[in-house]
């Protein structure tokens, strides 16, 4: 049985919250080897890449493939959670269209450097309509289906600096806006929600209180299996030909014809 809300339920879906580098993917790995609960999640936007639009990264694409790209991760949730008896996801069927939004506020390669956010700016004037107006369609969508799914949700705020590994397609400025608009989405939906801090131990701990979640195993144990699990698959993803093709340096005429495409 599990604590959901002051009340006991015989099945849980949790879906743990929260923007880049928050450490979302090593605690929800962790809270499902700690529980025995399974793990659901979407492909990351680097490995659906390879097969989406091969020979490109995230901070080169325009808003058509970014569309795609979005629908492609809530396909993959959709697909994913479609299961009876408890899971524990990685993230919701929200980040998309959270991710989305912000995009749009903020830029839609906002990971890319400044003369290319300039020139992807100007390109978008008078473009920009449609990808709003599919953007509120996919939201109320997304939030519909999020509203009947999770039994509760778990945010995970900004608590660590982003990764400085050259993957990460955001800047802080979005990432402080999906933080804030992640929150507030998971408020309006009315479903149970905590917000849980500290490092992944602590969280891990604090969650299992919450919820009166089973364990398996020690938190420590549980730690070091989803590190290493994350790391792996950091590391496989990382040795495919087809993503080392995208991360190669592209010519400036390429560049530029990237960037004119809103």
């Amino acid at each position: 049985m599990y604590l959901v809300d002051g009340q006991q339920r015989e099945s849980i879906k949790l879906a743990i919250s929260g923007t880049y580098s928050t450490g979302k993917s090593t605690t929800t790995e962790a809270l499902s080897i700690l529980t025995g609960i399974p793990r659901t999640h979407a492909l990351t936007s680097r490995e659906l890449l390879v097969d989406l639009v091969p020979g490109k990264t995230v901070m080169e694409l325009n808003s058509i493939e970014l569309l795609q790209l979005g629908l492609r991760r809530f396909e993959e949730r959709v697909h994913n959670e479609s299961r009876d008896g408890s899971f524990i996801s990685d993230g919701s069927v929200v980040h998309e269209w959270v991710y989305g939004v912000a995009r749009m506020r903020v830029g839609i390669n906002p990971g890319a450097g400044l003369p290319l956010r300039i020139v992807k700016s100007i390109a978008g004037i008078g473009r920009k309509a449609p990808v709003n107006q599919f953007t509120d369609i996919f939201g109320d969508i997304s939030k519909a289906r999020a509203a009947r799914l999770y039994d509760a949700y778990v945010h995970l705020p900004v608590e660590f600096p982003m990764k400085a590994d050259g993957h990460r397609p955001v800047s802080e400025p979005f990432r402080k806006l999906s933080d804030v608009t992640l929150l507030q989405v998971i408020k309006d939906l009315g479903v149970p929600y905590e917000v849980v801090g500290g490092t992944v131990e602590e969280r891990l701990t604090r969650i299992i209180e919450l919820f009166e979640l089973p364990t398996v195993m020690s938190v420590a144990e549980a730690v070091v299996e989803a590190q290493s699990r994350v790391s792996s698959a950091t590391k496989v993803l990382q040795e495919d030909d087809r993503f080392k093709a995208a991360q190669r340096k592209k010519s400036p005429v390429k560049r530029l014809a990237y960037a004119m495409r809103y």
